[in-house]
Parts: structure tokens; C-alpha cells; sequence
């Protein structure tokens, strides 16, 4: 970084040596010719005659003459050369000020939000670029928060009319209900389980605003503790079940033996949560989900295969963005905020790991990264825990359960 500045130093170094060049060249011609030159009689008579004005006599005003003057030659001189070096030296600083000018210009660029690029001297070349720099990274930011804040005004907006959907419905069919005592039993069966799955899917959508304003308004901290990645795994598909049935899906959990990591049981649970319901809810009927999760070197990959349509390359890089959803028409039926792969993101990467999409025109793959235990840290203790904090004794063996559709 300091060769960046070698031109600027160059040019001052530059400045300097012709500013004291300048001074010895003046106060060489200044004491050859005129203090030793042709002033030289006369200053040393003005100086005799102006004390001999005051009643000194002729001897002794001579005598001072050469003690104050005559005698400390060199003394004025060397101050005559510092003063005519500052003289000349604060006449050059005009022209050095000049940087501090230009730098100023191009924060008054940067500050009144200018559409051109900002132009220094070339001395000044690498504070030019790092200016440029920092205004394009202050509008990048602007652009990225002017759409993170639309984003999330389009999502209050969206929630907001699902809220209202569900609720209409619900308020619908409870008044149908109580209007019409003499409903048979069946229509009355029927009806109240309609209101409740609106009032389900009502319930899911407070706790989806729930979840914006925690993403929004907090950091996410970590409890961690040893997790049986088998167990926990194969217990959220168990706890998934009824939400497999509805689209008659099924889900196989194929998982090696012993997978242990080191992490927040609950926070990881809401990561597998999220992504397998994002894998139900864009999946196609009657097929099936795939979990599989082995060892590769020092890190734990769990795999999340599910067969839907395919998403494009461009958009793999943002789903995992806040309020962004690959369905650009919203429906109440599919998917949420868009919030769970954002969250899901953030907290894999707190525990160290990386989380990715693979989609392609038969299967999109969710990959979860997560650092394994090492050997020595699992010596220490042979107890691990799924993400209800339940502790389980002994090795979880490899086992593939499949969950099948009721005929």
C-alpha cells in the first residue's frame, strides 16, 4: 500500500528540493551582492550614523556596530535563509493544498450522490480508485437496502392478504354453522374441518410474521450440544408424516451409523424442518423424499432429494435470500415468506457449514454442510442428543425406513 504512493511522495520531495534550491540561489545573490556587496559600506555607515545622532560617539558606535552586527554574521545569515525558506516554503504549500482539495472534491462527489466518477491528479491516483471504490460499495448498499425494504413492504402486503383470506373463510363457514342449527351431522363434519385447516393455515402465517420480525430485530445464538444426526432425521420425517400423506408422498431416510455433530439441536431441527417442507410444498404428487446423510472427510453431509420441476440456474443463487420465492405468483398453497432458506442459511453458517441448491429437469438437491465431531471429542463422552433434547445411549445403526402412502 505505501508504493501506491510513491508519485505523491516523488512530487512532494520535488517541490521541497526546488523550494530550498530557490532559497540558497536568492539568498546567495541577496548576501554576494547586495549585504556584502555594494550595501555593505553603507549599511555599516547608516548604522554608525543613526548612534552617533543619539550622542554616541563615533569609536563606540562602531565597536557596537561589530559586536551586534559585524561579528554575528553568520548568525543572521542562517536566520535570513530559514525566513526566506519559510517565505518561499508557505508560497509552494498553495500549490501542495491542492491534494487536500482534490480529496475533498471527490467526498463532495461521494456525499452529494453524483453520477460521476470521481477524477484526481495523478499524485493521486490510488486515493482515486479507493473513492470510486467506496462510492460504488455506498451504492451497492443503497440499491441492496431500497430492495430489501421494498421486498419486505411486497411481503407485508402479500401476508396481509393471505391473512385475510383464511380469516374470511373462517368467519364463512363458523356464522354458516351457527345459522343453521338443523345442519345435518355430515355437513356440519365437513364444514368444521374446513374451518380448521383455514384456521391452521391462519395460525402458520402469524407465526411466519413472527419469524420476520425475529430474523429482522435479533441475532440467532447458538446452544450447542452433541446431536445423533440419525435420530434427529429420522424423528422430524416421523413428525412430517401427515404432511406426506396429504400429497401422498412418502420420505426415505437412509443415514450411515454413529453421525455425530456438534451443534444447537433446535436451531438445527428448524433448518432440516424447513428445507423438507420447502421440498413437500414444490414436489410433485405421489412421489417420493429422499434424506441421506454420511461422512465425508471432516465434515457431515446430509442430501435432501425431492423430484419437482426445475429451477433455474439464475434463481439457485438467490432462494436462499430473505422474502424471496421461486413461485413468482404467490398462492396461500405453496410455501410461506419466502423466509425459512434465508434463516436456514444464516444458521448453517453459524455452526461453522455451507448449505447449497442442485436442480436439474428430474430432482432439486438440498446439500447441508455441517463440521463432524472428531474422534477425540467423541471419547469424551459416549451420550448424544436429538433436537427435543433426549439423550439416547449407544450407536445408531444405518437403516432406511420408508414412509408409504396409505391405499
Amino acid at each position: 500500500m505505501k508504493n501506491n504512493y510513491r508519485k505523491l511522495k516523488f512530487s512532494v520531495l520535488l517541490q521541497t528540493l526546488l523550494i530550498t534550491a530557490f532559497t540558497v540561489l536568492v539568498g546567495g545573490f541577496l548576501l554576494n551582492y547586495v549585504i556584502d556587496g555594494i550595501y555593505n559600506d553603507s549599511f555599516a555607515n547608516i548604522f554608525v550614523e543613526i548612534l552617533m545622532n543619539f550622542h554616541v560617539d563615533e569609536q563606540t558606535a562602531i565597536d557596537w556596530y561589530w559586536k551586534l552586527i559585524g561579528d554575528n554574521k553568520t548568525f543572521y545569515m542562517i536566520v535570513g535563509f530559514l525566513l526566506l525558506f519559510g517565505v518561499f516554503f508557505y508560497i509552494a504549500l498553495s500549490r501542495m493544498t491542492r491534494y487536500v482539495d482534490q480529496i475533498g472534491d471527490g467526498i463532495e462527489n461521494i456525499v452529494s450522490d453524483s453520477n460521476e466518477p470521481i477524477h484526481l491528479i495523478t499524485e493521486l491516483k490510488p486515493i482515486e480508485i479507493r473513492l470510486n471504490e467506496i462510492k460504488a460499495t455506498i451504492r451497492r448498499q443503497e440499491l441492496l437496502a431500497a430492495e430489501g425494504e421494498k421486498k419486505k413492504n411486497d411481503l407485508v402486503i402479500f401476508l396481509a392478504h393471505d391473512l385475510k383470506t383464511p380469516l374470511t373463510s373462517i368467519v364463512a363457514y363458523l356464522t354458516m354453522l351457527e345459522s343453521h342449527p338443523e345442519m345435518s351431522g355430515e355437513e356440519r363434519a365437513k364444514y368444521t374441518h374446513i374451518a380448521l385447516d383455514k384456521s391452521i393455515r391462519l395460525g402458520e402465517l402469524i407465526n411466519e410474521f413472527f419469524d420476520i420480525t425475529r430474523y429482522n430485530l435479533q441475532q440467532i445464538e447458538l446452544e450447542p450440544i452433541e446431536i445423533n444426526l440419525s435420530f434427529m432425521l429420522e424423528q422430524l420425517a416421523d413428525e412430517l408424516y401427515g404432511v406426506l400423506q396429504e400429497k401422498h408422498l412418502s420420505c426415505q431416510v437412509e443415514v450411515e451409523e454413529n453421525l455425530v455433530v456438534y451443534g444447537d439441536p433446535d436451531k438445527l431441527a428448524r433448518v432440516f424442518d424447513n428445507i423438507l417442507r420447502n421440498a413437500i410444498a414444490y414436489c410433485y404428487e405421489g412421489t417420493s423424499i429422499q434424506i441421506e446423510a454420511a461422512e465425508t472427510g471432516d465434515h457431515v453431509e446430509i442430501i435432501f432429494t425431492n423430484e419437482g420441476d426445475r429451477i433455474p440456474g439464475d434463481m439457485l443463487q438467490t432462494i436462499f435470500e430473505k422474502f424471496y420465492r421461486v413461485d413468482g405468483a404467490r398462492s396461500s398453497g405453496t410455501g410461506g415468506a419466502g423466509l425459512g432458506l434465508a434463516i436456514a442459511k444464516e444458521i448453517v453458517e453459524l455452526h461453522g457449514g455451507r448449505i447449497l441448491a442442485k436442480s436439474d429437469d428430474l430432482k432439486t438437491r438440498f446439500i447441508v454442510t455441517l463440521p463432524r465431531k472428531t474422534r477425540e471429542e467423541e471419547e469424551v463422552t459416549d451420550e448424544v442428543h436429538t433436537h427435543r433434547r433426549r439423550t439416547f445411549g449407544g450407536r445408531s445403526g444405518r437403516r432406511k425406513r420408508p414412509q408409504t402412502k396409505e391405499k
